[in-house]
């Protein structure tokens, strides 16, 4: 790990004290190599003051027990029917893989506890057929789970649910993962998965918004192969509909997931949003150091010309950043010459990062329809070294010193760099 590394950990660090992240694990991730990973990842939470309560399924260990037995399942994962025999295997399999988790929790030190939290119902009959012990969560014991919480323990949940009398039912964990969230108020619901997640045709981008999410299961319904991207994808959408700020979706295989996807701005997963991700906004004061330490290398490759705190804040109006999750990854700059309805683009940059995914692209059409709206009818740059990048990403063409403002042009011709000039003429904008 570099200086760099620990300063972007660093950033989140304060943001997730004393939240509670639901993470949801899969029975297949549960039986991996890399399950005792994920296990010191928590104790990596925990020690950042991070409250997590421990989701589980069940399906895999199920499927092998059956085998074992020589037992036939009407179900694994908890949303088809489950007759007797099937709830049988399913309470041994959860039971023995709780106890598992517990025993690992407790090798890196970390304090756990069974939490029977899940009041549960009958699913009832769907589609004229009687789920018989296949049950839906009707409530989440809070109470229970915040008393283990404040002590620092882990609340460890398997994939069953009691009612009032006592009876057991088989409850999906995807689905009791969502309910925990959102009684809770998490900050985050991470669902660690296998196969469904990042195998077959299905690669999933980075971030979707809620309405992203939902429409791509939409798209995904009627494919059995994708029932368990569909149930995760339709519960992080659920959590962020119900105020969880984050749903995050990764292959619980790879080691190391679960803390770049919460440390790093790239992540290693999908994640589901519920407000908005991304944003470009004016800078402040206080953005000064942030904008400058963002464009120093490209500064220092003569990519971009030479700004000091001064210059910035003679003309900070003028300036705008791209954030993601209140991280300042782009800058522009906009400056305006009304007697000439010319505008200048300039401090175009994307941190390297964050580079071939759009930004660039998404700054220059935003500091184009700034300039629409304060009346411009043209907008140059000046480039020594993304020449093509604005020609052909930006529909720029090459110009010459003429159309620069006086006192521009004689800044233009101090500065000895000898820039293209580029411009654009903006096409009023089709309301």
């Amino acid at each position: 790990m570099n200086v760099s590394d620990l300063r972007e950990i660093l950033q989140y660090v304060p943001r997730f004290r004393e939240r509670i992240f639901v993470i949801a694990v899969d029975g297949t991730v549960a039986a991996s190599p890399n399950f005792p990973n994920i296990l010191l990842d928590l104790a990596v939470l925990r020690s950042l003051s991070v409250r997590v309560v421990l989701v589980h399924g069940a399906s895999h260990q199920i499927e092998e027990l059956a085998r074992k037995r020589g037992i036939k399942v009407t179900n694994s994962d908890g949303t088809g029917i489950t007759n007797e025999i099937t709830l049988e295997l399913a309470i041994d399999a959860a039971i023995r893989l709780t106890n598992g988790i517990m025993e690992g929790l407790s090798a890196v030190d970390l304090r756990a506890a069974y939490a029977n939290a899940i009041i549960a119902h009958p699913a009832g009959i769907l589609g004229g057929t009687d789920q018989l012990f296949t049950g839906r969560v009707e409530r989440v014991d809070n109470h229970a789970l915040e008393l283990l919480l404040k002590e620092g323990i882990i609340p460890v949940i398997p994939p069953l649910g009691f009612d009032g009398e006592g009876r057991t039912y088989r409850v999906n964990s995807d689905g009791i993962a969502l309910e925990v969230a959102e009684s809770l108020s998490a900050a985050k619901i991470i669902f660690l998965g296998a196969d469904e997640i990042v195998g077959g045709p299905q690669q999933l981008p980075r971030q979707l918004s809620i309405d992203e999410s939902e429409e791509l299961v939409k798209k995904l319904r009627g494919s059995a192969a994708n029932a368990g991207l569909i149930s995760k994808l339709e519960c992080s959408s659920r959590a962020c509909r119900g105020g969880v700020p984050r749903a995050h979706l990764l292959d619980g295989r790879i080691n190391e997931a679960l803390l770049t996807e919460i440390f790093s701005h790239e992540g290693s997963g999908t994640m589901i949003y519920s407000n908005e991700y991304q944003q470009i906004r004016r800078i402040f004061k206080k953005d000064v150091r942030s904008v400058m330490d963002l464009i120093q290398q490209s500064v220092e490759d003569e990519e971009i010309t030479r700004r000091t705190k001064a210059d910035i804040l003679q003309r900070i109006e003028d300036y705008w950043i791209l954030e993601i999750d209140r991280t300042p990854i782009a800058c522009v700059a906009l400056h305006t010459h009304q007697d000439l309805s010319l505008a200048e683009m300039a401090c175009l940059y994307v941190s390297k990062a964050h580079e071939n995914k759009g930004f660039g692209r998404k700054l220059m059409a935003f500091a184009e329809n700034l300039a629409r709206e304060k009346g411009m009818e043209r907008v140059f740059a000046l480039s020594t070294r993304a020449v093509n990048y604005l020609q052909q990403k930006g529909g720029y063409v090459e110009t010459d010193i003429e159309v620069l403002p006086g006192e521009r042009r004689m800044r233009y011709e101090d500065s000895g760099r000898n820039s293209k000039i580029l411009i654009k003429e903006l096409r009023p904008r089709i309301s």
